[in-house]
């Protein structure tokens, strides 16, 4: 099964790309780049570049349907720069029409607050984003790791072991 990773040109948390990625191909899926523009993307370690990944389809043409699963790395400018995109927030929208599983870490989640499909949801993230969840109407907790139907959410690099593990399950299901 594939699995969809959305980011943005810039900005990705590394880790919160290649682990839960490196996650889902040990499992014997296949994760997919998705992103608004062609080409390559870059990741960072925290503040500092890191290394370039190629896009495999853009937003505009990916099809939801065709995805086990979608995972929103972080990464502060990874999150804002993709909650403004509309061919992202429209992927996320529909794929959060199909009900499968969504697996967000640290700021990534911006674009589930853009898509409005947190309302009513039980999340984490970063703390920084505890008043955006909460004015979107989620309930926001400060834990390693909460899954609150399809929707799966961590904190930061430190709760990548619980997050990829639960990410793993869910597609497994």
């Amino acid at each position: 099964m594939d699995v969809a990773f959305l980011v943005s040109k810039e900005g990705i948390e590394q880790a919160e790309l290649t682990e839960p990625w490196k996650a889902v191909e040990h499992a014997g899926h296949t994760p997919r780049l998705i992103s608004p523009e062609p080409g390559r993307v870059r990741g960072y370690h925290h503040l500092d570049p890191a290394d370039s990944f190629d896009v495999d389809v853009t937003a505009a043409d990916a099809r939801p349907g065709d995805f086990a699963a979608l995972v929103l790395p972080g990464g502060v400018a990874n999150g804002d720069l993709l909650r403004w995109q509309p061919t992202a927030v429209e992927f996320v929208r529909g794929f959060a029409a199909l009900g499968r599983p969504i697996a967000v870490i640290c700021h990534g989640g911006w674009i589930l607050i853009e898509a409005d499909t947190v309302r009513g949801k039980r999340i984490t993230s970063w703390p920084s984003l505890r008043t955006d969840y909460r004015n979107a109407g989620a309930t926001w907790v400060d834990e390693e790791l909460v899954v609150d139907g399809n929707l799966i959410s961590s904190r930061k690099p430190a709760d990548l072991p619980a997050f990829c593990q639960a990410l793993v399950e869910q597609v497994d299901r």
